[in-house]
């Protein structure tokens, strides 16, 4: 069971689309001289974690949060560059770069610690969408209108790869944890996975009737949840490409997934403005949790999968703990 922990009101001034939750880890330089005058170094490093939360808003923005029990959510930073609504935000394996894409048709890679732009890739009119990073962080792939997935290299600032759909408007991607593959769902309700190595189309998704709103892998890449407008959610086997289960029961759209990192749960944020957990095991919902006021676009578990963050058009932010 979860419940809301911490609930953040007007976090952005419109609509927040995305999120993403990472731990952040920095190093601290200790002057061992104003504590232990016998050690034989002057200074001490010491590494540090903290919980980073980043969201997007079609206020044109990228805000990035600390969140920790004492203090709970507290604004770093605000990040101004795009000129238009932010589609997606993601932050890389150990949370030290975030990258943002907006409807101004640019992404942006930025410095977490500091907020400071690092660089940004212009790319063609409708050809970028959600976004993510490679499980190397070498590479950010995205969706597109056309139907073709992006890759870029993060260190190039250059498109390295497609791969072509040839098929409807890309909303959702997600790249496996082992590196193997990249999925995406489309307009049209059919998800296609790609072979990152040799380029190709190896398995084709059917099941859902509408347009594919969100999909991830397992922490495993065995298995591959999505969400979609016709309010299902279906869990296939990556391998086999089968269906091994269908899940209802929200009211409406479902707009976002996301794997517990065990593997056990799955949440789901939907435009019925709920937010609900459910068991992989038995198809089951566990929790139903009714804090946001319109449509929740974006769920993440962080880590350890103890916690979980949403955002909604109501502008909020909410943070729910297990019990």
């Amino acid at each position: 069971m979860h419940t809301l922990a911490y609930k953040h009101s007007n976090a952005h001034d419109d609509s927040i689309w995305s999120c993403d939750w990472g731990e952040l880890r920095t190093t601290k330089t200790i002057d061992r001289d104003d504590f232990d005058k016998g050690d034989e170094s002057d200074e001490e490093v010491q590494e540090l974690s903290s919980d980073c939360i980043v969201t997007g808003s079609i206020d044109e923005t990228v805000k990035i949060w600390n969140y920790d029990k004492a203090t709970n959510l507290n604004l770093d930073k605000t990040l101004s560059e795009h000129s238009l609504g932010v589609i997606s935000v993601a932050l890389n394996s150990d949370a030290s770069i975030i990258a943002s894409s907006a409807l101004d048709s640019t992404l942006t890679l930025w410095n977490t610690t500091t907020g400071e732009k690092i660089k940004t890739f212009s790319i063609g009119p409708v050809e970028l969408w959600t976004i993510a990073f490679s499980p190397d962080d070498n590479y950010i792939i995205s969706g597109s209108h056309s139907g073709k997935i992006n890759l870029f290299g993060v260190e190039t600032g250059k498109q390295e790869q497609t791969f072509d759909t040839r098929g409807k408007f890309t909303l959702s991607i997600a790249y496996s944890p082992d590196g193997k593959y990249i999925a995406c769902g489309a307009l049209d309700g059919i998800i296609n996975v790609f072979d990152v190595l040799s380029g190709k189309l190896t398995h084709t998704l059917e099941g859902h009737a509408m347009p594919i709103r969100s999909l991830c892998f397992s922490s495993d890449s065995k298995y591959l949840l999505t969400g979609a407008d016709d309010g299902q959610m279906k869990i296939y086997a990556v391998h086999h490409a089968e269906v091994l289960g269908t899940v209802s029961g929200h009211g409406s759209w479902v707009l976002s997934v996301d794997f517990s990192p065990d593997c056990k749960s799955f949440v789901s944020g939907s435009a019925d403005n709920t937010v609900k957990v459910w068991d992989v095991a038995n198809r089951s919902c566990l929790n139903t949790l009714k804090e946001h006021k319109d449509k929740v676009w974006c769920v993440k578990y962080n880590s350890t999968g103890d916690k979980m963050v949403s955002v909604s058009d109501d502008a909020s932010i909410n943070i729910y703990s297990s019990l």
